[in-house]
């Protein structure tokens, strides 16, 4: 079983001088839940090499068991510093997709041609797509076969405008991705704010919240089984 994990590449938080990237703990989480169950991980971003860590998410209050055995995994971690090149992944070699967040995916994996292509060929290829907080903002451009957003009429979640609205970014991001994701015609729900909740629809698999990301994780291995 071979799974493509997908990560940023872009770490300025808008225009506010602070950094970005994607949030440890849902690639962490998600990465361990895939490879403790056998699956064989590949790791890309849009530029390759290292994507940028959020550095808020590696903040004391924000560790979790996953967090520390990756910061103990020297293997993981080089293997995290060369990511092969988004444009270079190929969706046949693979049986899913998992995208996890952070804040960077909204200015960058939200308007990636390869990521977009990439995403609407798992799809056709009947493989499961699973994103979690902000990355569902990879889907804003995908299509579906029928040439309608692939997120119309589907049971959605991803970070709320609540959630946003908590951490002070609403006027610094470039869209609230509860609104786009509603905007596309997706069934969107979320849970509590800050627990999980993450929902299945077919092949589409979304988590509303860094705490949702190991559950995304689980339901993509189910799907797989």
């Amino acid at each position: 079983m071979k799974v493509l994990i997908v990560l940023t590449s872009h770490n300025e938080l808008g225009n506010t001088g602070h950094k970005t990237g994607f949030w440890v703990e849902e690639f962490a989480a998600p990465y361990y839940v895939l490879a403790d169950a056998g699956a064989e991980v590949t790791l890309a971003s849009p530029k390759g090499g290292q994507p940028p860590i959020d550095p808020k998410s590696e903040l004391p209050e924000f560790q979790t068991e996953a967090t520390t055995r990756f910061k103990r995994d020297e293997a993981l971690q080089k293997k995290l510093a060369a990511t092969l090149k988004l444009n270079e992944a190929n969706a046949s070699d693979y049986d899913a997709v998992f995208y996890p967040g952070g804040h960077g995916p909204l200015w960058d994996l939200a308007n990636d041609p390869a990521s977009v292509s990439l995403i609407e060929t798992f799809y056709r290829q009947h493989k499961p797509v699973a994103f979690v907080c902000h990355a569902p903002a990879a889907l804003l451009k995908v299509k579906g076969p029928d040439g309608a957003a692939l997120v119309k009429g589907k049971e959605v979640t991803g970070f709320s405008n609540t959630e946003e609205e908590a951490v002070q970014l609403t006027s610094v991001v470039p869209f609230l991705l509860e609104d786009e994701l509603k905007q596309l015609g997706g069934i969107y729900s979320k849970g509590k704010d800050w627990h999980s909740y993450a929902l299945k629809d077919g092949l589409l698999i979304t988590g509303q919240n860094p705490a949702s990301s190991a559950a995304v994780a689980q339901i993509l291995m189910e799907t797989l089984a």
